[in-house]
């Protein structure tokens, strides 16, 4: 994980910490060529403050800390979520939209553990049925999963109704698989959904924010590394970090079937082949 996703989630830090850290984020830039002293300062904390801060966040120090900041920034992991405010005009806008995706799905792929989405692989694949379920934002990513998946050779079907996840819940049985989707993970008609599914013995992945109410509700998370403010704005980047990870999902299903599958693939395509209209030469 990024130092300056870590940073963001400032409210886990200690309050003279989240000061440091707040300070921090208001320019990353400039924060690297700053003394200990005068970060402190700023902040209006200690120097030994800016210390344990920075070794909370992995570094060895503020010194180590600098130089792995100044690495992030060079790269483009450095990138942050950048609120868009009534006074901006269309040129900010538009800058704004694409550094957040750039920096979300940065933070995602950071996010990414290689074991947990094999597993998640190897439970779909394995799946006899695979239920979607998401509301608001998540509900668009839970009818694209059910789009792709549609692919494979068993039911898929995506609930973004809350009666319809509450029954589709009740009725999963030990050879299905449920996927819970909310970004924040406090989505109340989600969690309800989730909490009932875990009576039926299915296998329950939540693609969700780790400790969130919904991921106590999962025997396995996928998170989507975010810092998007879904309280006071409608979720945008993280909504495109979710649909990459669906798109990894299927791709990973795919190969675990291996050729057999792509055989499939091809009828399937052809099957479709005349919705579309020719190209013209």
């Amino acid at each position: 994980m990024s130092l300056l996703h870590q940073l963001n989630q400032h409210d886990q830090l200690s309050k003279t910490a989240r000061f440091v850290a707040i300070k921090i984020l208001e320019d990353p830039q400039a924060a690297v060529s700053l003394p200990i002293a005068e970060l402190a300062r700023r902040a209006k904390v200690s120097e030994p403050t800016v210390n344990r801060l920075c070794r909370a966040l992995g570094c060895k120090g503020y010194p180590d800390f600098k130089v792995k900041l100044a690495g992030e920034l060079a790269s483009g992991r450095g990138k942050i979520s950048r609120t868009i405010n009534f006074d901006d005009n269309l040129s900010e806008v538009v800058s704004k939209v694409f550094d957040s995706t750039h920096a979300s799905l940065t933070m995602a792929q950071n996010a990414c553990d290689i074991p947990s989405i094999t597993a998640a692989v190897t439970a779909l694949t394995d799946a006899r049925a695979i239920y979607f379920f998401g509301h608001g934002a998540s509900g668009s990513v839970a009818i694209d999963a059910q789009h792709k998946f549609m692919r494979f050779k068993k039911p898929v079907v995506a609930h973004v109704d809350a009666l319809n996840q509450r029954i589709a819940a009740t009725n999963l049985n030990q050879d299905d698989v449920a996927v819970f989707i909310s970004y924040t993970g406090r989505t109340r008609i989600i969690i309800e959904a989730a909490e009932l599914a875990i009576n039926s013995g299915a296998h329950i992945l939540g693609l969700t924010s780790q400790g969130s109410p919904l991921a106590q509700h999962c025997q396995q998370v996928l998170e989507v590394g975010n810092d998007e403010d879904t309280d006071t704005y409608t979720p945008m980047t993280s909504r495109i970090a979710q649909l990459s990870l669906i798109d990894i999902l299927v791709a990973g299903t795919a190969l675990e079937m291996g050729n057999e599958f792509s055989s499939h693939l091809l009828d399937v395509k052809r099957s479709v082949a005349n919705t579309k209209t020719t190209k013209e030469n």
